[in-house]
């Protein structure tokens, strides 16, 4: 049996259970729900009383628990009041968003306002003589909670990380009420956003690339009764190399118990360990069934916490054995996943809705995303500026999704302040800490294009100490928008739109293209905002949109992969209210490509890691000529005339002056030597160069962007050779109508027409017509 699977069916009871122990609710006749801009497969499906109703920390595991999710008391004072109104004169359905229609609000929230979220629950009787846990999936930004009149612990400062209260002492035995207020300044503030913004919730004209914004509680709010020594959280860290899973528990109320932790896979025990709490050991796993994006293979976990021989805590887990590292291949410096270099395809995934803005409509909403990556065969995701519940990183796990996870940005257009930077690094600790188990999780993005950015080498040092069993990405973007490189981590990210442009690895760092693509196409009736709609290329067309995309993933696995990139993300999955351009509709309706034609593209992509394009070696300090071999011109060299790049019919009878102009000195590349140029026979100094995609003859100033023009890389060829351009990796020298080009596949423009496009880009190197 598979052990996902299994993983899955393991949880089914403790799902099931919350039907037995959904706390009682306020009534819901006042309640009413608002209608979308766009309804989703989900939207209609929402529970009112009992929304997402399935366990929500996958690895850690209790039997018991309470979901608090349904229909609240809601209201909103002014900013300055902070202890809870007298009144209460709306509802609200939790964990939605205050914005989102979904909650039944859809209402604006500003820095002015302060939030307030009341419910009444009972404690079910077989919890007696347990602690009882309150615990939030995560609630934008600032919490504070009071359970009957008294306040629970300290304010909880953070929008994307988990947090929990132990409320046993404020219960009264029978009815008991919460309270909970929120303030949001959204960018007002100077907390971590991401790209939320106070922006009217109703579609409306621009909103660029920042949308609404996403605030109170957005995730699952629930209890759960513990015994006093208890599990608090698990830190399973896989070792390939010793055939061990490192095991560190962590908990509360302590006083020298042990900890024995137990690896299994269907039901038969792998390895068994003990070691003390708070501290790391080891579990063997030997021979262990490696887990990869084809075989996302998942072994069971079960930690007990022991007072001698006695049992007082225990909890489910699992684990996903797999290394992700960086290392040299055939020279060049690439990402490897179990040891092995496998390109990584993914998508910038948002983790926006129409319905629910932050929170997915259901579990089975937040999986679809993921799962549409499998289908148009990628094997990672990039989760942009936002943290998703822990159930979206169950569902990667499961389903084999690399994950790039970023760190929730400032606001942009800010110099943090000392307080902010403390706030932003303590949030994203606990990030960290609450997702380091997470096989699927590869890379911390840190920064992304400058937003808020400061200490860039010091943040990166410091998730890598923090958390080395993972990459570190210090800027998304140094190429963009006045971002500032730290200079360290494991990648060197640029962002090229529409791309995918060249980005090679450095002596320390591998390749990544952190972000590309963006092309756009509007669907009638599935705008979030009709008309308004932008993307980074709009396409005229499906056709053109499917060869257009498929053409930039050839243009990766011919170019950018054989010259050191080791992923890519396309932008991106899904529409976002007015950016169209997703790969689907922001309703998730509409699937907008050729499905399996892009998982084809895909596909040969990530096969290509273990056999890449073939380099060719052509022989430098000799002249050549470049002879066509499309069936209908083999007679056709390439030449120069009036400092343009032509073919033209070269035999024994032809001119001089036409043979020397269809003969080239083959050199090392000016730009890169292991690449090539070519001088022209008669006008030394004078090279093939690609200038606005026309091919010409230019002399050689000495400029960067003169030789990263005229320098071309050779691939093997079917009967010859393909030169792609060093600055351009995957645009080919291309005749057509007589006249070179530098084609791109799938580009837009009559010269990079798909017909002959490959027999077209092939030349045979022949001996010279002028020696």
């Amino acid at each position: 049996m598979r052990l996902s699977r299994r993983v899955a069916l393991a949880l089914a009871p403790i799902v099931a259970t919350t039907g037995l122990l959904v706390a009682s609710a306020q009534p819901a006749g006042a309640w009413t729900p608002k209608t979308p801009p766009m309804t989703t497969p989900w939207t209609n499906s929402v529970s009112t009383t009992n929304p997402l109703p399935e366990y929500p920390r996958p690895q850690l595991t209790r039997a018991d628990w309470q979901n608090l999710n349904g229909i609240w008391d809601f209201a909103t004072t002014g900013s300055a009041q902070t202890t809870p109104p007298g009144s209460f004169g709306e509802q609200i359905r939790v964990p939605y968003p205050v914005e989102s229609a979904l909650s039944g609000i859809q209402r604006k929230i500003t820095e002015n306002d302060r939030m307030w979220y009341r419910r009444t629950f009972t404690v079910p009787a077989g919890w007696s003589g347990r602690r009882v846990q309150l615990n939030f999936g995560a609630v934008d930004w600032q919490t504070t909670v009071w359970v009957n009149g008294t306040q629970a612990g300290a304010v909880h400062s953070g929008g994307y990380d988990a947090f929990t209260y132990d409320i046993t002492s404020l219960l009264n035995g029978g009815t008991n009420t919460i309270v909970v207020g929120v303030y949001d300044p959204t960018d007002a503030g100077s907390q971590a956003v991401g790209k939320q913004r106070r922006n009217d919730v109703l579609p409306h004209a621009g909103g660029g690339i920042f949308y609404t914004g996403a605030s109170g509680i957005w995730q699952t709010v629930w209890l759960e009764p513990t015994p006093t020594a208890r599990i608090t959280r698990v830190d399973l860290v896989p070792d390939l190399a010793g055939n061990t899973l490192s095991v560190n528990a962590l908990g509360a109320g302590l006083s020298g118990q042990t900890v024995t932790a137990t690896v299994s896979t269907g039901g038969t025990t792998v390895g068994t360990a003990s070691g003390s709490a708070g501290a790391a050991f080891s579990v063997p796993v030997p021979n262990a069934h490696r887990w990869t994006p084809n075989d996302p293979f998942l072994y069971d976990v079960k930690v007990e916490l022991k007072s001698g021989s006695t049992v007082v805590d225990s909890v489910g887990s699992y684990a996903g054995m797999r290394s992700i590292a960086i290392g040299g291949v055939n020279g060049k410096l690439r990402i490897l996943l179990n040891g092995q270099f496998v390109f990584q395809s993914g998508t910038l995934d948002q983790g926006y809705w129409p319905d629910g803005i932050y929170t997915a409509p259901t579990d089975a909403a937040l999986r679809s995303d993921l799962q549409a990556h499998k289908d148009l065969g990628f094997n990672m995701v990039r989760k942009h500026i936002k943290v998703e519940p822990q159930r979206w990183f169950y569902a990667a796990d499961q389903l084999g999704l690399l994950v790039w996870q970023d760190m929730p940005a400032m606001p942009t257009g800010k110099d943090p302040s000392a307080a902010a930077r403390t706030q932003w690094e303590a949030e994203y600790d606990r990030i960290i800490d609450q997702h380091r188990s997470s096989p699927s999780l590869v890379m911390w993005v840190d920064e992304n294009e400058g937003w808020g950015q400061y200490d860039q080498a010091r943040i990166a040092s410091h998730v890598k100490a923090y958390d080395p069993s993972r990459l570190v990405d210090n800027m998304s973007g140094i190429n963009c928008c006045g971002s500032v490189d730290g200079g360290n981590g494991d990648v060197l990210d640029n962002h090229i739109y529409v791309g995918p442009g060249a980005t090679r690895p450095s002596g320390t760092r591998a390749a990544v293209l952190g972000e590309f693509g963006g092309l756009g196409q509007r669907v009638a009736g599935h705008e979030w905002s009709p008309g308004n709609g932008f993307s980074y290329e709009d396409q005229p067309s499906t056709a053109r949109l499917n060869d257009r995309l498929n053409g930039l993933y050839e243009q990766i696995r011919t170019g950018g992969m054989p010259q050191g990139l080791s992923a890519s993300v396309y932008t991106e999955i899904t529409d976002v209210e007015n950016e169209v351009n997703g790969l689907l509709t922001y309703d998730r309706q509409v699937v907008k490509v050729d499905a399996a034609r892009l998982r084809a593209s895909n596909q040969a992509l990530i096969n290509a890691s273990s056999s890449p394009v073939g380099s060719a070696t052509l022989q430098t300090g000799v002249y050549k000529s470049l002879r066509a071999t499309t069936a209908c011109c083999t007679t056709r060299y390439a030449r120069h005339r009036d400092s343009l790049g032509y073919t033209d019919v070269v035999d024994a009878n032809s001119t001089a002056l036409l043979k020397q102009d269809a003969t080239w000195r083959v050199v090392p590349g000016l730009a890169d030597s292991s690449c090539y140029s070519f001088e022209s026979r008669n006008y030394p100094g004078r090279y093939l160069r690609h200038q606005a995609f026309r091919v010409r003859l230019d002399t050689n100033d000495n400029s960067s962007l003169f030789k990263a023009d005229a320098t071309f890389c050779a691939q093997q060829g079917n009967g010859g050779v393909r030169l792609t351009a060093w600055n351009f990796p995957g645009q080919y020298l291309r005749h057509y109508s007589a006249e070179l080009w530098l084609a791109t596949p799938g580009g837009p423009s009559a010269y990079d027409g798909a017909g002959l496009f490959v027999e077209d880009t092939t030349w045979s190197v022949d001996a010279p017509w002028a020696p």
